[in-house]
């Protein structure tokens, strides 16, 4: 990275404030020095997701990931590097230098995104002026036909694609070159012929936090066989498990009201027609099968969701998989029953705000859902099916950690069934459990560190957050064995060298993300808490987790002498190495 560079990278980070930039993202509580939350990178009831403001620094005792600010909003906004940098040199108002230390693999890929994102812009303005041209009979007619607002129409950007020629033409009128146009997406190759992806539909532009259009839908005016409705392809601006249709608008509504909750449903027009009806805390799968990402992004404006999916789907019946991700990221879900075969967009304009409203305050927690939709697949007038069905019921009930909503549940089952309360109750005990689905949350990686290994991190550790004591001990009569120990000892070394301020967060510059040195390092910043150096306790520590570094270090140094003394055949050269292992051997006593 070009100095220049770096320099601007260190003013960035001192002009922000990293509790302001989390803060944006989590609910922020001061214990102490720190501030502390439930991690947003794995699923926790119990904070452990530290930020040091002083250091400016975050870290999770629980799951072990660190960072600075702008790791932080990499890992938040799921984006690359410098597209961290300019979100956060945006927010600091601070123009961003020209580097020219780019790898060219670094710059091209910078200027694919950038190209990519200007095509989508681009296009999304060419859709719109065709919506606008007048030539768009049968798109306006649809957008009447479905009722859709005119307001609406232009809060969400709609457009249309007239034929499958002329965008292409426009594109290349524009300057781009025919590669980057097929990697946006907005165009495909037939035959050697280019044509508009969307040739012929209703588009609804898919647009990022970040106010950038990174992908198209669109939707067949039409009969056609299959595809009524589809997106442009996966590209390096868009994956569609990664996205969600509205969180643009989410976004700007979080800034102006707390969300309470989040709805999501299916398609763009079930977002369109609850967001006219004020439901505008709302967002779209684009699909039934909900991912951890999708659930990452939705707990950065929320802790709870309602799926209202189509009332006869996929979603709405059998597919729990989703479900239980966004369970496992720490929201709570309920289920929002709808009336058979209706979508949302049904419900608002047959029901109306009102409708749809009682529908909400019907929502059904997760489990009572489960049992919702078991009772579906059964037929329980056969007692066959009924023993089935109260059997799989009962292994439901039991994934239930509290004993009251157990009981509540064998009621309602007892109900259901016509079987005994107690009969219920004895046969849950004996029931085999549900597999409790695998949390995708990242496990802090096993800790094989030896004895020496763990000293030397409380030692270099104490160095690095100031413990008092660690001044009776000047740091380079350490030996460190481990290469992250002795990098972080030459650092603050150089630091105290040049009379500068040690900073912890400077170290994460040091080593590359995701390799065994940056999780060493995270290792000691396990010790950041600020109650890992406090009392004679950790005094005492500290001086024999010294002992034992000095030790080892002897005892290899030792071990290396006697190898050699053992094959040297020169007897001057024998009889020095002697009289150095007798010296180590003295200096290894004093140290006892």
């Amino acid at each position: 990275m070009a100095e220049a560079f770096q320099e601007f990278i260190t003013t960035l980070k001192e002009k922000l404030n990293i509790v302001d930039v989390v803060g944006g993202y989590v609910s922020l509580e001061k214990r102490g020095s720190n501030f502390w939350a439930c991690c947003p990178f794995h699923h926790e009831k119990t904070p452990s997701f530290s930020v040091n403001e002083a250091e400016q620094f975050y870290h999770c005792f629980g799951c072990g990931e660190s960072g600075d600010v702008i790791k932080f909003v990499r890992e938040m906004e799921n984006i690359d590097f410098m597209d961290a940098v300019k979100l956060l040199a945006d927010r600091a108002k601070l123009p961003l230098p020209q580097s020219s230390a780019d790898s060219k693999k670094t710059v091209e890929s910078k200027r694919k995104r950038d190209a990519v994102l200007k095509i989508l812009n681009d296009s999304a303005h060419f859709y719109l002026d065709n919506l606008n041209s007048g030539n768009a009979d049968e798109h306006i007619e649809y957008i009447l036909k479905r009722r859709i607002p005119a307001n609406m129409v232009r809060a969400f950007g709609l457009g249309a694609s007239l034929n499958y020629d002329d965008l292409p033409k426009f594109l290349i009128k524009k300057g781009y070159a025919v590669q980057d146009m097929l990697d946006s997406g907005v165009i495909n190759s037939v035959d050697g012929r280019l044509v508009d992806s969307q040739g012929g539909r209703l588009i609804f532009p898919i647009i990022n936090a970040m106010d950038e259009v990174i992908a198209f839908g669109g939707r067949a005016l039409k009969k056609v066989s299959f595809g009524k409705y589809k997106n442009t392809k996966e590209t390096v601006v868009f994956s569609k498990s990664k996205a969600l249709y509205n969180i643009n608008l989410l976004k700007k509504l979080k800034k102006t009201q707390n969300i309470k909750d989040v709805i999501i449903v299916e398609g763009y027009m079930d977002v369109m027609s609850l967001y006219q009806a004020g439901f505008k805390n709302v967002v779209a799968s684009m699909g039934t099968s909900l991912t951890q990402d999708q659930a990452r992004l939705l707990k950065r404006y929320t802790d709870s969701v309602l799926i209202s999916y189509d009332g006869d789907s996929a979603g709405q019946k059998a597919n729990m998989r989703g479900l239980e991700i966004l369970r496992n990221e720490g929201l709570s879900v309920k289920v929002v029953p709808l009336p058979d075969g209706l979508d949302p967009d049904d419900v608002i304009k047959q029901l109306g705000a009102e409708g749809y409203q009682k529908c909400l305050d019907a929502a059904m927690p997760l489990i009572d859902f489960k049992l919702h939709s078991l009772k579906t697949q059964y037929d329980l007038t056969k007692s066959e099916e009924k023993r089935k069905f109260v059997g799989e019921a009962l292994k439901v009930i039991k994934t239930s950690e509290s004993a009251a909503e157990q009981e509540d549940l064998l009621k309602a089952l007892r109900d259901i069934s016509g079987i005994t309360y107690e009969s219920l109750k004895r046969d849950l005990t004996n029931a085999p459990s549900e597999p409790k689905p695998v949390s995708e949350a990242p496990p802090q990686k096993k800790d094989a560190a030896t004895v020496e290994e763990r000293a030397s991190r409380y030692v270099i550790a104490a160095y690095l957050f100031g413990a008092e004591f660690s001044a009776d001990i000047p740091l380079e009569e350490i030996p460190f064995e481990n290469d992250v120990h002795s990098i972080i000892s030459r650092y603050i070394q150089s630091k105290r060298l040049m009379e500068e301020r040690v900073q912890p967060a400077e170290l994460f510059e040091f080593f590359e993300e995701n390799s065994g040195e940056y999780e060493e390092l995270c290792r000691i910043l396990d010790y950041s808490d600020g109650d890992s150096f406090k009392g004679e306790v950790s005094q005492k520590y500290f001086f024999d987790c010294v002992k034992k570094l000095k030790d080892a270090s002897y005892d290899r140094q030792i071990a290396r002498l006697k190898d050699l003394i053992g094959v040297e055949s020169d007897v001057a050269r024998r009889k020095q190495l002697t009289y150095t292992l007798q010296q180590l051997l003295l200096s290894k006593r004093k140290n006892q």
